[in-house]
């Protein structure tokens, strides 16, 4: 069994002395694992850094096995970010996410191309608000591609379009403000730029949309307390810290 594909590192975890176990998102198979032999060695380490694009070959005896990866270096998106903290803390959180909330082995077309999307914007050093919003809208993607997709076209009580102002917990049914207002503290605030119409993608939006995106992921595709769930909340958290520092908003 074997086959050739291009795709983004989403982790590379030691094996043995300098091998790695490498998870790879690629657009025909999916989120697939396979093992790198030297994997943490001087030549390849830098190939496989969460966020890198690579070409891989995957072949193994028999299709449920683990298999070998052999990895050619395509982009190297993470050294590019090394200078700019908050770009390379949008790269760790995408695919810290992508790998804690994807199924092995199962197509998500829609999410691998966002990623791509998303790393295209963070190399091409787009503004906050373009990037900021699209590592948001992605992470609605991951959602929606799970079976958790919220809806905010229209208030969840009214049917409303206009002023829509929160999301439902419960639900994941956008609110407005006004059939809202009563019960605000046990909403979630919707931003202005995930409303019909749209709106400015501020710092303090992108928290909010951060904020939102979170709770359903720590909710559904993040849950079970297992190890790579919570190293992606806390990737996410880090994210959301560089973007409340003033020096962020640039």
């Amino acid at each position: 069994m074997e086959w050739t594909a291009e795709g983004i590192v989403l982790a590379a975890r030691r094996h043995g002395e300098n091998s790695a176990i490498v998870s790879l998102l690629t657009r025909e198979q999916g989120r697939h694992a396979g093992l790198v032999r030297g994997g943490f060695g001087r030549t390849q380490r830098g190939v496989l850094e969460p966020g890198n694009r690579v070409r891989a070959l995957w072949r193994a005896r028999l299709a449920e096995h683990l298999g070998h990866f052999v990895c050619e270096l395509l982009e190297a998106n993470a050294a590019l970010l090394l200078d700019d903290p908050a770009r390379l803390a949008a790269l760790s959180a995408a695919t810290a996410v992508a790998e804690a909330a994807l199924p092995e082995r199962e197509l998500h077309v829609r999410v691998h191309d966002g990623l791509l999307a998303l790393l295209a914007g963070l190399r091409r050093a787009d503004p906050l608000a373009a990037w900021g919003e699209a590592y948001v809208r992605w992470e609605l993607d991951l959602l929606a591609d799970l079976g958790f997709g919220l809806d905010l076209s229209a208030c969840a009580a009214t049917g409303a379009t206009a002023d829509l102002a929160f999301v439902s917990p419960k639900s994941g049914r956008a609110v407005s403000r006004a059939a809202g207002l009563a019960w605000r503290e046990r909403l979630l605030p919707l931003p202005a730029f995930l409303a019909p119409g749209g709106g400015a993608s501020t710092p303090e939006a992108l928290r909010q949309g951060l904020d939102l995106t979170g709770f359903f992921l720590a909710q559904h595709g993040l849950a079970g307390g297992r190890a790579a769930a919570a190293a992606a909340l806390a990737a996410r958290q880090r994210l959301v810290s560089r973007l409340t520092r003033p020096s962020s908003v640039a």
